[in-house]
């Protein structure tokens, strides 16, 4: 197997998913139509999604010894992955998240990180070959953030591009936040980490933090990427019919991953800041359209486009 150009700290349990027509209320209890059992965590999903987009990945995670860690190994596996650095943790279950769909195509999720949340600093340093061999470096807050903040550090120190996903909207040591190269909030997310209640000065607040650049996704409405000193880029939504948003943000996230890591490639460090202005525009509208493309049918992992996919609809849009 190639050297890895992106390394996915790898969050992992199975989805069991509801469909319902609307958000419950408190103490109501409905019956659902269809239950499905499908692979999911926000690192496993971005890691796959990078995967279609022609992304060479590494992912380094923690899963249970029993048969819903096997099927991480076995989805990991099929999709093309490294999964040398991952540990099958003895006698401990692997994740599982609670989702409700409703009508609309909106979800809420709860999440049982399982054998997940024992990932440490020091299985993210046994990988450290593979972190400083790639171009991007990926991690969401369902992992456990000790482990992030060693993750990425060794990127910093090889000059890895460092993205991260703050989600869920869990607290973020200070330390962590100038670590991150770009970070892709949806808007809940962003408000939530900073206070705020406008996008605009939300992202002004982690700009401050040392963040590099906050991507923040607005659902049908695309995306807005923030800079230090310079206007905003916003990128249009696309009109679909939405079926499923579950997985739509970690197909984003993967996808833009996937694209900076492709764009970076061959480049020296110079000519990465020379161009890095010029690589945005592309990049996010391969993620919002592999986004968009997610949400047309059931499922995370089931609904995520290839690159092709991606390519052949941008043609066309």
């Amino acid at each position: 197997m190639s050297a890895p150009n992106v390394v996915c700290l790898a969050s992992w349990n199975v989805d069991f998913m509801a469909r319902i027509a609307q958000p419950l209320a408190r103490g109501q209890t409905v019956m659902s139509p269809q239950l499905q059992r499908l692979p999911g965590g926000k690192g496993s999903n971005a890691a796959v999604a990078c995967a279609r987009q022609g992304a060479q990945v590494c992912v380094i995670a923690r899963v249970g010894d029993d048969d819903l860690g096997q099927m991480a190994l076995s989805l990991w596996t099929q999709e093309g992955m490294d999964i040398g650095h991952v540990v099958r943790a003895k006698g401990e279950s692997s994740g599982v998240a609670l989702i409700m769909v409703y009508d609309d195509g909106d979800n809420s999720i709860a999440v049982y990180p399982g054998a997940g949340a024992g990932m440490t600093a020091q299985h993210v340093l046994a990988a450290q070959p593979q972190i400083a061999q790639a171009q991007v470096l990926v991690s969401n807050c369902e992992v456990p953030l000790a482990a992030t903040q060693a993750a990425f550090e060794c990127a910093r120190k090889n000059g890895v591009l460092t993205l991260l996903n703050p989600a869920p909207a869990n607290p973020v040591p200070d330390a962590l936040w100038p670590l991150v190269d770009v970070l892709t909030p949806n808007e809940g997310e962003l408000l939530a980490h900073t206070g705020e209640h406008d996008v605009a000065a939300a992202a002004q607040v982690l700009l401050q933090r040392g963040v590099g650049a906050v991507v923040v996704t607005l659902g049908a409405q695309g995306c807005c990427l923030y800079r230090a000193g310079l206007a905003p880029l916003a990128v249009a939504g696309h009109a679909v019919r939405v079926v499923d948003t579950v997985g739509a943000g970690d197909t984003f996230t993967g996808t833009l991953a996937a694209a900076l890591a492709a764009a970076r490639a061959g480049h020296t460090e110079k000519a990465q800041t020379q161009e890095w202005q010029a690589i945005w525009p592309q990049a996010l509208a391969q993620a919002n359209a592999a986004a968009a493309l997610s949400t047309q049918a059931v499922g995370a992992v089931s609904a995520m486009p290839t690159l092709e996919a991606v390519r052949a609809w941008l043609a066309q849009a």
